[in-house]
């Protein structure tokens, strides 16, 4: 890949759908989703936009987007055994965005019909269905695609994704939210907060279009967020630079580690995988 483009994407709705998760024959209890199986090459059908791209490449937290009008898209992805998805978009070669008209702005926004996408589950046969926040399916995706090599491709682009252990621990799942707080919906989370310790610059706003933007008190941060019930948390990060300042509060790390978040009060309170707090911040207003 080419330098990388910075830019923003937009959601119109920060919730996952509110989906029925399986449930077995006999005994009633949820069968939690695998989103390891999401990784890999697969072909894209169904897709509504034309120019959408021809193969979505998931590989541990790196996607890439293959075959669109705008050539070779990177980014990241975000999922859950809840069936939660989130994508963003925020890269391109250079070649290809110099070249073709609209392609810079392409390179730095999540297509609108990725973007729509909140939610995943397995059809039938065993195939990803994405799924828009209402449940509705918005591309399914085919295995086995294999990418065409091209000048600025990286040959690891090209090559099968395996599943890792360290993918295996990012996507493991996830504890409840301690008793003791109230689970964030998409709308709590929306407006802008500052940590409780830290530089005094240090912020994060949450937008309604499901984008995050924010500084850790030297560095402009931004990304994409998502919600779901029991207050599931999902977020992405895109590069942002590495100037050094003393009590930096890194707002990047908070959310992108976070699975869970939930009010203590007025306080919004971020916890990983494990349960443990990672960030607790104070809304401004």
């Amino acid at each position: 890949m080419g330098v990388l483009f910075s830019g923003c994407a937009r959601q119109g709705h920060p919730e996952a759908a509110d989906l029925r998760p399986p449930v077995t024959g006999t005994t009633g209890a949820v069968v939690p989703l695998a989103p390891e199986m999401l990784i890999g090459s697969w072909t894209l059908v169904d897709v509504a936009d034309p120019g959408a791209g021809r193969i979505l490449r998931l590989a541990d937290s790196e996607m890439y987007l293959i075959g669109s009008r705008c050539g070779t898209l990177g980014g990241s992805w975000r999922a859950n055994d809840e069936g939660v998805f989130l994508a963003d978009i925020w890269s391109a070669s250079t070649a290809v965005v110099e070249g073709t008209p609209g392609c810079a702005k392409a390179s730095q926004e999540t297509a609108g019909w990725l973007r729509s996408v909140t939610a995943f589950q397995f059809d039938g046969a065993g195939l990803p269905v994405l799924l828009d926040g209402r449940g509705h399916a918005v591309a399914r995706l085919i295995p086995g695609a294999t990418p065409t090599p091209e000048p600025d491709k990286a040959d690891s682009v090209l090559e099968p994704p395996v599943v890792t252990d360290e993918a295996r621990r990012a996507l493991a799942p996830a504890v409840a939210l301690p008793a003791t707080l109230i689970p964030a919906d998409q709308r709590q989370p929306m407006g802008r907060w500052t940590p409780k310790s830290g530089h005094k610059a240090a912020y994060v706003e949450f937008t309604a279009d499901g984008e995050w933007h924010g500084s850790d008190g030297c560095n402009e941060q931004s990304g994409r967020w998502v919600t779901a019930a029991g207050g599931t948390l999902l977020a992405t990060a895109r590069p942002a630079t590495l100037a050094f300042c003393a009590d930096s509060a890194p707002i990047d790390q908070w959310l992108t580690t976070a699975r869970r978040a939930g009010l203590d009060g007025k306080a919004l309170v971020l916890l990983n995988a494990h349960g443990n707090e990672t960030g607790r911040l104070s809304p401004t207003n």
